[in-house]
């Protein structure tokens, strides 16, 4: 029988407290954390998010907490196209709900 890494032992032991229902429940609390910290990591898994179709250009903007602006400026210092399927109105709304998160505008 395999030993289980000590990164399992760990994952089981948090599940084991009852603290977090599931290893994925802690996880996925783990890493927003992690990404709360670390803006710059955020901003590049929205890029690699959008770059494969996951997120769209307001959605990645949204959850990286960047202008629309901002992350066409992140698309293209990482050098992935933009493809936008959204229209103008879309993306404005997407940039007035960013705004509205990081407290720049008005709600």
């Amino acid at each position: 029988m395999a030993r289980r890494s000590l990164l399992e032992e760990e994952l089981a032991a948090v599940t084991e407290t009852g603290l977090y229902k599931s290893e994925e429940a802690f996880l996925r609390d783990a890493v927003n954390t992690f990404l709360a910290a670390r803006p710059d990591v955020r901003e590049v898994v929205a890029c690699r998010l959008y770059e494969k179709g996951v997120f769209s250009l307001g959605r990645a903007a949204e959850w990286s907490g960047l202008s629309i602006e901002e992350i066409k400026e992140s698309l293209y210092r990482q050098g992935i196209p933009r493809e936008s399927s959204e229209t103008p109105e879309e993306i404005e709304a997407a940039a007035r709900r960013t705004a509205r998160a990081a407290g720049r505008a008005p709600a």
